[in-house]
């Protein structure tokens, strides 16, 4: 039996109920949807059927009433299957709910009457087609319609916060959408949507408005401490409750656990802490939270902004040891506030007062590397500066150029801050744009913030007595922001740094519906005069392209131009070949990879070339050349062809340890041919010497214990490095790494270029780049088997090819040596055997994915077994 219909409101004609599920999560429940007339209005109706009881809601049809039913891929397969389909609904003042209906004609024709209802209601009137949805729906093979409702301004193409992941293709075209289902799929009407939109966002500053909101932003690096007061003077220290929070943290956890990713209940505990500590006249909802070892960001809006804040995606970039170790590096969040995109960072950079190059070091890895995977993006890859405001917070640790601890703590109590600030790393860098050139920072009033005594308000006291400084910022980049204030927050003690905060008014781009429809339709006409009278076209500034000498790890770019000399807005992209997956080969890359461009628009494209570890090793076997073809496709025009082409420098990096026993000589100086033969025959008989055909005259010469270049490296580790404080945990320069590569594919060096951070991470890099690990894969399991008892653990270890066991038993015993110094050098057993399990057995490829921490853990204890045991031989 039905539940009747709300008092006054009148069905319309039988086929305008449809019976179907409504999703929540993995329950489905019964339910009907009816589309009715009261006192002239028209309303859905959801009539729930549990057997329990029948209850409705009404949902009024009016301008913030949104239907929309999700394409289905496989439905677009085959259209003549009646599979039934999905739509999302969601009123003024409402949550969006899914609902599954699987009578699809009848769906189709229900909605087909909702839309109708909703543009009599708008008065968007068809100017362009008089043909009707029912219409459409009897000519499935007739081409999509023009007439359209208006999609979303070009940033709201999705709404995914981390609660309501199932609200993807949000506020996508009602029409459009439905159209998708009903005719054979066309790429060029997406791409024709993806230039509309192009041309949208030109047109932006005519349909929105500009309203200010308020964010607070802070940073604090806890030093691993975990919360002993509450943090409401940091966090709602400001009478009016700010709408967005940016909370970051760093050293959340200084756990060797946590520094290799294991989970840290630090995070819990602090993040409850900050929930507690928000402003109390407001209610806030977590929008995200990331974490990478010890930074911490999380990001909260006030509950009636929550609906508002879409496209929500995090990433994190490691900059510790090999460039992915989490202790240093930086986290971040992105999301769009109405119309306006953010992008926040929080960071912890390079420590030590002398260690600014690497500071700036890091903040251009961060940039370089961290980009954004936003799904139905026209440009699914967004880096940090593409972003309307971007707010970058942490512990960014620049100091103060004054080594006089006493002379600076002197100008502080004389309030002589503007002398003090003179000296600082940061402001020096920005100056000399090294680093954060394009970014703000307010006028600093308040005193350094770094190093106090845990628990009090005097400065470091001990045996280092570290100099005061500023290490803990918060910068911008972006228009319409105005910083309120710049503050620290003496009252919490419970690290030695001081909790940092700013309040801004950002000016956000508040979306008016009714011009952005204008817009949208003007755009649409103008765009349809135009293809109808032009086709699109292109010009290349160059299609050839040549890198020369091309060395592991090092970057090369070639640089064109692609300009539209045609009449009408083009989509542009990178596709692949036939029978190819990827448009380019893995060591190139084009940035941008696909754009938009209207009438004489120009953009720079980058074509760059990097050889990883990833690929080095069948570029120094010869069975791949820097040789490629691009294919540069132009939506409703033709395609252009652009040749790669370069020579490559064979490197001892990502050459197999076999390979490189058999040679007394530089990888450089040994002969292409006999170099290929080598390297190709160790790949094919990784674990049979005898197979192997040595490179010398002397076919009985036997081949050297180690390879050179492992005793090179290891050997400068143990005359000069064995004092070095935090060895192997703090990365080396990127000009050192390249010396020190090119060295020793050159040359048999008697000293080693670089600092001894560098060597060591150069030996990281050289182990993770064998294409067969020290202990080679097929004893992976057996490895995992046996790691508590050490007597099977050496049996193990004993079968592993000779040049490979021998290596082994070299570095074990060399990091034995190391650990004996771990007073002055910060090395413990424990964070070796983790980090060098990664490198020296690592999972085959095959299982990599399906590697439980059960299974890291018990590689880790693998290790540590050799590293706490005595060397048996």
């Amino acid at each position: 039996m039905e539940a009747p219909l709300p008092v006054g409101a009148q069905p319309l004609a039988r086929p305008h109920t449809v019976e179907g599920m409504e999703m929540k999560g993995p329950l489905r429940e019964p339910c009907t949807l009816t589309l009715a007339q009261r006192n002239g209005q028209y309303e859905l109706i959801i009539q729930m059927l549990t057997k329990e009881q029948h209850f409705q809601d009404i949902i009024p049809i009016n301008s913030h009433f949104k239907c929309v039913q999700e394409a289905e891929e496989t439905l677009l397969i085959d259209i003549a299957s009646n599979s039934g389909c999905k739509i999302r609904i969601q009123g003024n003042r409402t949550r969006e709910r899914h609902f599954e209906i699987p009578d699809e004609e009848r769906c189709l024709k229900f909605l087909s009457k909702v839309f109708a209802a909703q543009e009599a209601l708008l008065g968007f009137e068809d100017s362009f087609s008089s043909m009707n949805l029912y219409k459409k729906i009897n000519s499935q093979n007739q081409p999509m319609g023009i007439h359209r409702e208006p999609p979303p301004p070009p940033h709201s193409v999705n709404r995914m916060l981390p609660h309501d992941k199932e609200a993807s293709n949000k506020e996508q075209p009602k029409v459009t959408n439905t159209m998708r289902k009903l005719f054979v799929p066309n790429t060029q009407s997406g791409q024709r949507e993806g230039i509309i939109k192009h041309i949208l966002a030109k047109r932006e500053k005519e349909y929105v408005n500009i309203q200010s909101f308020r964010f607070f932003v802070g940073t604090w690096n806890v030093n691993g401490q975990s919360p002993d007061s509450g943090l409401e003077p940091w966090l709602n220290c400001d009478p009016n409750p700010p709408d967005i929070y940016c909370i970051g943290f760093q050293e959340l956890d200084l756990s060797t656990e946590a520094f290799f990713y294991f989970e840290s209940v630090k995070e819990q505990e602090w993040s409850m802490a900050v929930e507690r500590g928000l402003h109390s006249k407001a209610k806030y909802k977590k929008v995200q939270v990331v974490r990478l070892v010890g930074m911490m960001l999380l990001i909260f809006a006030r509950k009636d902004h929550w609906r508002y804040i879409r496209d929500v995606t995090t990433e994190t970039v490691g900059t510790g040891i090999m460039g992915k170790m989490g202790n240093k590096g930086g986290v971040a969040v992105r999301f769009v506030f109405h119309n306006t995109t953010f992008c926040i960072v929080n960071s912890h950079l390079a420590a030590h007062v002398e260690d600014f190059e690497r500071r700036n070091q890091d903040y251009k890895d961060i940039c370089a590397r961290m980009s954004f995977l936003v799904p139905n993006q026209a440009h699914p890859q967004l880096n940090i500066m593409k972003h309307d405001v971007v707010i970058w917070l942490g512990d960014l640790n620049y100091r103060l150029c004054m080594l006089d601890a006493n002379e600076v703590k002197s100008l502080i109590s004389k309030n002589d801050l503007q002398r003090l600030l003179k000296f600082d790393q940061l402001n020096i860098q920005r100056t000399q744009k090294k680093a954060f050139a394009d970014f703000t920072e307010g006028e600093i009033k308040f005193i350094p913030t770094y190093k106090y005594d845990s628990k009090t308000d005097r400065w470091d006291s001990s045996g280092k007595c570290r100099v005061p400084a500023w290490c803990d910022r918060i910068l911008w980049r972006g228009t319409n922001v105005n910083q309120l204030h710049y503050r620290s927050h003496m009252e919490l003690k419970t690290s030695d740094h001081k909790p940092v905060s700013a309040l801004f008014h950002i000016g956000v781009k508040v979306v008016d519906e009714r011009r952005y429809r204008k817009v949208f339709e003007d755009s649409v006409r103008i765009m349809d005069r135009m293809e109808n009278d032009f086709l699109p076209s292109l010009e290349l500034s160059r299609r050839e392209f040549v890198f020369e000498d091309v060395k592991f790890r090092q970057l090369q770019k070639e640089k064109f131009q692609i300009s539209n000399n045609g009449q009408v807005p083009c989509h542009f992209s990178f596709i692949p070949k036939l029978n190819d997956s990827q448009y380019c080969k893995p060591w190139l890359r084009a940035e941008p990879f696909e754009g938009c461009l209207e009438p004489n628009e120009t953009v720079d494209i980058s074509l760059d070339v990097y050889v990883s570890k990833d690929s080095v090793t069948i570029l120094n076997s010869g069975e791949d050349k820097i040789e490629d073809i691009l294919v540069l496709h132009l939506d409703r025009g033709k395609d252009y062809f652009l040749t790669v082409s370069g020579n490559y420098l064979p490197s001892c990096f990502g050459t197999s340890l076999e390979a490189l026993c058999r040679m007394k000589r530089p990888i450089r100086e040994v002969p292409v041919t006999k170099l290929i033969d080598l390297v190709r025959n160790s790949l094919r008989h990784e674990k049979s010497l005898l197979q192997m055909v040595p490179l010398d005259e002397s076919a009985s010469e036997r081949p050297l214990q180690v390879p050179k270049e492992i005793w090179l490296l290891v050997n400068h580790l143990y005359r000069y490095a064995c004092h070095q404080e935090d060895l192997f945990q703090t990365p080396g320069m990127q000009e050192d790494l390249e010396q020190i590569i090119d060295c020793l594919d050159t040359s048999i060096p008697e000293k080693i270029p670089g600092s001894n951070h560098s060597v060591a991470e150069a030996l990281l890099i050289f182990l993770e780049a064998l294409p067969e690990p020290v202990i080679c894969y097929e004893l992976y399991q057996r490895c995992l088997d046996c790691p508590h008892d050490l007597r099977v653990c050496r049996q193990v270890i004993s079968q592993l090819p000779r040049c490979h066991r021998n290596v082994f038993r070299y570095l074990m015993s060399f990091l034995r040596e190391l650990l004996t110094f771990s007073e002055y050098n910060n090395v413990s057993a424990n964070m070796i055997a983790t980090l060098f399990t990664s490198l020296l057995l690592r999972p085959p490829p095959n299982l990599m994915a399906r590697q439980t921490p059960s299974d890291r853990q018990r590689a880790i204890q693998f290790i540590l077994g050799f590293l706490l045991g005595s060397d048996e031989d």
